[in-house]
């Protein structure tokens, strides 16, 4: 039984105990999650991922990655605000994503929310609510990693006020680690910015 402290990658470096399951996850630990990302479109994929993963295992979501960048037009926030009702029968009848309805209209009704900010909007919005790394505690077992944070939740009412679906608090805080608002990756792994 794991006791969520770093384990040995394949190179026997220490990593997070959940990116040494699977190459996937192995990949996306070492190369993405947790560092920083910019960009409305960048986020709005970010978001839009993270929807869909709620209540599945984020595997599922990452070996699907590309046929999402697919069906949403490389989530191009102005191109996903154009979708027309025949591409969201085209998207509810794609294998190459989840084909859950709420999450779909969701991501739909949220492209054209936010075509309507300006640039540079969402990108100042969410890196708003990135809490000062000082003021965290670095997790030393995955025990230490919280589900859900105040700076979440602040940022989960701020995104609802702001007419946006399917972000809440334990949605918005996965979306703060993926794109590195806040750095959880344990203490003792490999990946952890210093």
């Amino acid at each position: 039984m794991s006791t969520g402290e770093a384990l040995a990658g394949p190179d026997g470096a220490p990593r997070c105990p959940w990116a040494v399951s699977t190459e996937d996850y192995l990949a996306y630990h070492d190369g993405e999650w947790g560092r920083p990302v910019r960009g409305d479109d960048a986020l709005y994929e970010r978001l839009s991922l993270e929807a869909f993963q709620s209540g599945l295992s984020w595997i599922t979501i990452l070996r699907r990655r590309t046929g999402f960048r697919r069906a949403f037009a490389g989530f191009e926030i102005a191109e996903v605000a154009a979708f027309t009702d025949a591409d969201r029968e085209r998207l509810l009848a794609d294998a190459g994503i989840i084909r859950n309805r709420a999450k779909i209209d969701a991501t739909l009704a949220n492209a054209r929310v936010l075509a309507d900010w300006a640039p540079g909007d969402l990108d100042a919005l969410i890196w708003s609510y990135a809490p000062d790394p000082a003021a965290r505690p670095v997790p030393k077992t995955l025990a230490d990693v919280p589900a859900v944070t105040p700076e979440s939740t602040a940022l989960s009412k701020a995104l609802k006020k702001r007419g946006l679906r399917f972000v809440g608090p334990t949605t918005a805080y996965a979306l703060m680690q993926a794109c590195g608002l806040v750095d959880d990756h344990l203490a003792a792994c490999v990946a952890r910015r210093s």
